[in-house]
């Protein structure tokens, strides 16, 4: 059909696209009559492909092709630099299908070009809204999306035929939680100033690997607003934001990570998002992508609104935005954020404020179904990665798989160890002797999750205090303390993640508006800290026993509880290989216990690996064991008495 007698009234749209060359939108689809069925059905997962803007030729005419869902719109239209920021001059045209979905061709339109959408929505309302499927977005405070098509040559692939070996939950998981922007800035002093994701990647990507984490986990780099939020309170769900440079910055610095044999995960959040006005809210003056009753659709604790999870289109949206990361940035996994508050429709609400699901329970029905969607679909499109939950309550089944009544993520977040290792570590160690049990308590339920121990962002904000200030006693003992908490914690099955600034043990708590205290590294206190962290990751990694079975119940096993007064806990972990076990034994107590006396089986000889009181850690040095004395006590059942010097505050790590 030529582009001049193209009918007035279209029945429905066909295969072939119907275009009236004559005016400034063209009537062009790239959408199928499949693909409408799938993104009303919530399985479009792919929608990121079609939604958006995308450059296109028509008719041997290049420019680009845009399609927004609006559904209670009377009029969509783009506007932007290229027409003056004129309403009503390039209308997009709603399709006849009832899919509630604009669309349209503007041939000459450029890469580059900053625009919005023009909406005349439901009551009169009229709005000018950004592109929920940019890829690109001005810098804030500026809010107009910016045409894109992203372009970039991967040089990852051996990471990415190899990552299973990385990602894989017998392999170890030592995870770097950076804010990009106040890692470090060109003016610490100023928090307009931001370094590029090239020099960002330039920096960060030798100091993570000098480290040896396996992982390094972005808070939500996706494009927001406020600074503020730092990233969770969202409004480009498909765009890196352009603070520090364009997509294929933020892909070379993926990219840069890959090759240093460094997995990237990032912070990634379909919980809420904000009511900022070019945003999702009220997207065509309507509760379009939240729900409507605000008993489910606003946030209390965030001041943000609630995605409508019983909506197809918003399915098909947010499932297509996380494997957007996964597809076109090459990610090793998301850090889904928030789950609690998706999973309860009572969460942060009192009586009353909330309404029970069909069966009378608190659970969303429509939350979990899409969590266990988003994990299928990942897990089936992307075998080789991870997704892990920050979920806080005793939900069942987080992270076991759908087709035994699990929510499938990877890993959960080890909330109530947190916690408990917190409040265990902060008492005066006299009082530790009394709360043994809140620090043994962990391993009563490990095993009901995949648990990655997570001491997040979260811990060293809003008066919380940093991490070396949790720790009693003088300067000396809250260095011992904090070095022996890292020890217990990367020596203690699971996942770990550790903050940016905590290896160091920053003095400040953490603040979004400056950069880490880098100054403090001058000093040897924090310098041999950081050394302690390097040296515990590399033990993670090298030592089988630490990460091979480290979900499974195998792999851990008590050795002295008992010693509750002594303020002495040991315990094995196992490897697969017998010959690989380790023995962790933990000092509580700032007194040093020599010809201490521990019974293990099956072992004739061990071996010193590892000792937080070093000097090389800023330790005393002084309590060490070189060569311990081992005397067989029962060689029928291959007992063994080893006898030890165990420093203060610090924990021996023998092999």
């Amino acid at each position: 059909m030529s582009a001049h007698n193209t009918p007035q009234t279209v029945k429905k749209y066909e295969e072939i696209h119907f275009v009236d060359s004559t005016k400034p939108v063209w009537n062009y689809s790239l959408l199928t009559d499949e693909d409408i069925r799938n993104y009303q059905n919530g399985t479009m997962y792919n929608a990121y492909t079609k939604f958006g803007n995308h450059e296109t030729i028509v008719l041997d005419t290049p420019g680009y092709y845009f399609a927004v869902w609006a559904p209670n719109a009377t009029e969509v239209s783009v506007k932007g630099n290229f027409n003056d920021w004129q309403n009503g001059t390039h209308p997009l045209y709603v399709r006849l299908d009832n899919s509630g979905i604009w669309e349209g061709f503007i041939p000459h339109f450029k890469k580059g070009e900053v625009y919005k959408y023009h909406i005349k929505g439901y009551q009169g309302a009229v709005l000018d809204k950004g592109d929920p499927f940019a890829n690109f977005w001005e810098k804030r405070p500026l809010t107009a999306s910016i045409s894109w098509k992203m372009q970039y040559d991967w040089k990852d692939k051996d990471w990415m035929q190899k990552r299973k070996a990385h990602n894989a939950l017998d392999a170890a998981w030592s995870v770097y939680e950076v804010h990009l922007a106040s890692w470090m800035r060109p003016d610490k002093n100023d928090e307009e100033t931001y370094n590029t994701y090239q020099q960002i990647t330039e920096r960060l990507v030798p100091y993570v690997k000098e480290m040896a984490f396996t992982h390094v986990e972005f808070m939500p780099v996706m494009e927001h607003p406020f600074d503020g939020s730092w990233g969770y309170q969202g409004t480009g769900f498909f765009a890196p934001t352009s603070r520090f440079g364009s997509p294929e910055d933020f892909m070379a610095m993926v990219d840069a990570f890959h090759n240093a044999g460094i997995g990237v995960i990032l912070d990634w959040v379909p919980s809420h998002f904000p009511y900022d006005a070019h945003g999702l809210f009220m997207f065509d003056g309507t509760h379009t992508y939240e729900y409507a009753d605000m008993r489910k659709g606003f946030h209390p604790d965030w001041n943000s609104y609630i995605f409508n999870y019983k909506r197809g289109e918003v399915k098909s949206f947010l499932i297509s935005s996380a494997r957007f990361w996964f597809d076109k940035f090459h990610i090793d996994g998301i850090r889904v954020d928030a789950v609690s508050s998706m999973l309860k429709l009572n969460y942060s609400r009192e009586e009353g404020e909330w309404e029970p699901n069909e069966f009378g329970g608190n659970g969303n029905l429509e939350a979990i179904a899409f969590i266990k969607e988003l994990n299928e679909m990942i897990y089936r499109d992307f075998p080789d990665v991870q997704t892990i939950a920050e979920e806080a309550t005793d939900w069942p089944g987080v992270s076991r798989p759908t087709f035994a009544d699990g929510l499938g993520f990877g890993m959960k977040w080890m909330m109530g160890w947190m916690h408990d290792t917190l409040d265990y570590f902060k008492m005066d160690p006299y009082f530790r002797q009394f709360n043994q049990d809140k620090f043994t308590f962990s391993m009563m339920y490990y095993y009901d999750e995949n648990f990655m121990l997570p001491l997040s962002h979260d811990e060293i904000v809003h008066g919380k205090s940093p991490m070396i200030f949790k720790m009693p006693g003088d300067e000396w003992q809250k260095f011992a303390n904090l070095r022996l908490m890292y020890s217990y914690m990367f020596t203690h099955p699971g996942g770990k993640l550790l903050f940016m600034g905590d290896e160091f043990a920053q003095t400040d708590e953490w603040n979004y508006k400056t950069e880490l205290r880098w100054d403090l590294l001058q000093f040897d206190c924090h310098q041999l800290m950081k050394d302690c962290v390097r040296d515990l990751n590399k033990l993670y990694a090298s030592e089988p026993a630490l990460h091979q079975l480290q979900f499974a119940p195998g792999g851990f096993e008590w050795v002295e509880t008992n010693q509750r007064k002594e303020g002495i806990l040991a315990y094995k972990r196992i490897g697969k290989d017998r010959n690989d076990d380790v023995l962790v034994i933990l000092n509580m107590t700032p007194v040093v216990r020599r010809d201490w006396k521990v019974k293990v089986y099956g072992k004739s000889s061990w071996k010193e690996i590892f000792n937080s009181d070093g000097k090389k850690y800023w330790g005393t040095g002084d309590v060490f064991n070189p060569a311990p004395e081992i005397n067989c006590v029962e060689k029928k059942s291959d007992l063994y008495e080893i006898n030890l010097h165990l420093p203060a505050l610090a924990c021996i790590v023998l092999r």
